[in-house]
This record gives C-alpha cells, sequence and structure tokens, in this order.
C-alpha cells in the first residue's frame, strides 16, 4: 500500500468564514487576514497527507521569525486537561520562553515531528550553536478518520511544512494538523482569528489558530446545536476493528501570538483565558481530553515597558472572541470527510445554520 504524499493541488474555495456570514463575535476589529499571521513576524504553513479513506492526517508550523535557542520569545502554557501528548511544556511553565516554532498533528506522530523539528532548527543560524533545544509539538487524536496507527506524518513533511510558512491569509477546514479531526459532532480542523486592539496606550495584535477536535455540543448566538438541527444525517459507524471513540474524547490545541509587551507570567493568564473561551462553543472538557493553550509573545523577554496587570482586562476580552470565532471557522471551512472504519464527519453548514439562526 503506498504511502500517503502531500496534496500537490491547491485546496478547493474555503466556504465562506463565521465573520463572512454575518456571525461576528464581539466588538473588537480584526486584523487584515482574521488569522494568526496578523501578528507582526509569524508565519504559518501546513503539509496535507490524504489517501481516502484510510489516511487524513498532516503537520501545522507556527513559525515566529527569528525564534531559537539563543533568541527565545516569552511564552505561556495552560492545560484545561492534561489528557494529551503536549511536547516541551515543562520548559517552557519553568522558564517561561519558547525557542524553537511550534508544530500541531497527530497524536502518534508527535514524537516524530519533534525529531524532525529538532533536526531543522540544528541546520538553522538560529541553532548553529545550539546544545539543548526544547521542540514544542502539539497533537489532536485523528484516529477517528484516519488510520493513526501508521505514523504517516514524517520529517519530509515536517520540514516543508516549515520550510512553506508564510505569512499572509491562512488555510482553515481540512488542512495540516486539521485534516483528520472532528469537534462537536461535526467535521473541524485548522481555524485561525485576530484582533486589533488598545492596550495600556498602544495599538496591539492578538492572534489564535486552533486545532478543534473536542466534544460536547456546539452552542452558538445563545442556540445549542446538534448535528440534527442543521438537517445532517446521524453519524453511524462502519464495521470497525478498533473501539470507538466515547463521545467526549478529543482535543483542542490553541496556539496564541501577541505583539503586546508581556511577560511569561502574563502569557500564561493569557492561555488560560483561551482553554475557557471553548466552554463557550459548547466544549465537553472529558476525561479524554486534552485541551492546551500556549501563548507566546513576539517581543523578546526583558523587553521594556510590561503591561501592568490590571489593564490587561482588553486582552483577555481579545483572546476569548478570537479563540470562539476560530473554533467556528474551523467548523464552517472543512470537508466532509469519511474515515477509514466508516465514519463520517461533515462540516457545519452555513445555510441551514443561518435560516435557524434567523
Amino acid at each position: 500500500m503506498p504511502d500517503p504524499v502531500p496534496d500537490p493541488s491547491p485546496p478547493p474555495p474555503a466556504p465562506r468564514r463565521a465573520r463572512e456570514l454575518g456571525l461576528v463575535i464581539g466588538d473588537l476589529p480584526t486584523g487584515a487576514h482574521n488569522a494568526l499571521t496578523d501578528v507582526p513576524g509569524i508565519r504559518v504553513g501546513h503539509t496535507t497527507l490524504t489517501r481516502p479513506p484510510r489516511v487524513h492526517s498532516g503537520v501545522t508550523a507556527i513559525v515566529p521569525d527569528g525564534v531559537g535557542p539563543a533568541a527565545p520569545l516569552p511564552a505561556g502554557v495552560f492545560a484545561g486537561n492534561g489528557y494529551g501528548k503536549l511536547i516541551g511544556t515543562t520548559q517552557i511553565a519553568e522558564l517561561g520562553v519558547l525557542e524553537t516554532p511550534v508544530l500541531l498533528t497527530s497524536t502518534l506522530s508527535a514524537f516524530r515531528a519533534a525529531d524532525a523539528l529538532v533536526g531543522w532548527m540544528l541546520e538553522r543560524p538560529e541553532g548553529a550553536d545550539a546544545r539543548s533545544l526544547n521542540p514544542v509539538v502539539g497533537e489532536c487524536n485523528d484516529g477517528l478518520l484516519s488510520d493513526i496507527r501508521s505514523r504517516p506524518v514524517r520529517e519530509e513533511h515536517v520540514r516543508a511544512a516549515l520550510d512553506t510558512a508564510s505569512g499572509g491569509p491562512v488555510a482553515e477546514g481540512c488542512v495540516g494538523a486539521g485534516t483528520g479531526t472532528a469537534a462537536l459532532g461535526f467535521k473541524s480542523g485548522i481555524g485561525t482569528s485576530s484582533r486589533r486592539l488598545r492596550l495600556a496606550g498602544r495599538d496591539v495584535t492578538l492572534g489564535v489558530l486552533v486545532q478543534a477536535n473536542f466534544g460536547g455540543t456546539l452552542r452558538l448566538l445563545g442556540r445549542t446545536l446538534t448535528p440534527a438541527d442543521v438537517g445532517l444525517p446521524a453519524s453511524e459507524p462502519g464495521p470497525r476493528t478498533v473501539p470507538e471513540p466515547t463521545p467526549d474524547n478529543g482535543s483542542c490545541m490553541i496556539v496564541a501570538a501577541t505583539d503586546a509587551p508581556l511577560d511569561a507570567r502574563q502569557l500564561t493568564r493569557l492561555a488560560r483565558r483561551a482553554v475557557y473561551a471553548l466552554g463557550r462553543v459548547g466544549a465537553a472538557y472529558g476525561h479524554g481530553s486534552g485541551d492546551y493553550a500556549l501563548a507566546f509573545g513576539t517581543r523578546p523577554p526583558g523587553a521594556p515597558a510590561a503591561v501592568p496587570d490590571h489593564e490587561l482586562d482588553p486582552l483577555f476580552i481579545a483572546v476569548l472572541d478570537a479563540v470562539e470565532e476560530a473554533v467556528l471557522n474551523s467548523l464552517l471551512t472543512a470537508t466532509t470527510t469519511t474515515g477509514p472504519y466508516g465514519d463520517t464527519r461533515h462540516p457545519l453548514p452555513a445555510a441551514p445554520l443561518l435560516a435557524l439562526l434567523r
């Protein structure tokens, strides 16, 4: 059986995002692309691996310009429920710094991805003198819609995502690490959003990117919505060779970045609010869920004029709104996917959704 390869064709035109459908979360304006890349110096890249119905997986790279062991960035991490394999967590919690790009991928591919990231960093000027390196790799279990045991993500796929990372619009839905994920009963994937705001007299930007793969029931504008509510068929699993995941299994990886001058402690507070935001969209935070947020700043540690804690509230509001919108984007921009065991998940359909909300 041939190995899955990156899809060389451009993705089809994505369905409209939440904001384009008139679903506006909060009062703050977005950045130019309503994406993590609106934060200056942040690039995003994807490698998407498909061989239907067996493999729907991939890797997503978040690359801050110039980051390395000699030029780390302040960072904080928070686990809402720690059933996960977020590689590099303890050093971030201990030292409060990020010294590599951040990768997102499938659970059983996380360890290969970490090794590939180390190799990539050691070859770059930023890692030329490194004797220690803390790769950061987050993951979600895409085993419902992909053959997770095959561990399809290899070194060349990781390097491709890192090398092709760019600014500007970010592909969402069934791309990269979101190719095989599902959330809230729907097909999900990668979602992103941003906010611009004034913080302690400065104009700053906050951006988030989510890899959504968690259980619960979707909540939107005060309504609770199941797939049946928007006309989707009930999910009927096909013949299985592995147990079907329970409804509360899954995870969500959230990566937040900002050019606000925050220290690691403040970024940890920001990460905590990012996980809280999942409750807005109906996350179950189940026993088998790994709900993590990593927040980092683009200003180096020790930069002057940190924002006083009592002035952080606008940024907390921004991350709550941006995460909620990013999750909605991940549901709206995904495509129907059938996995190796006959399970099918459909994206959140825009037209029935708007009709129901009206």
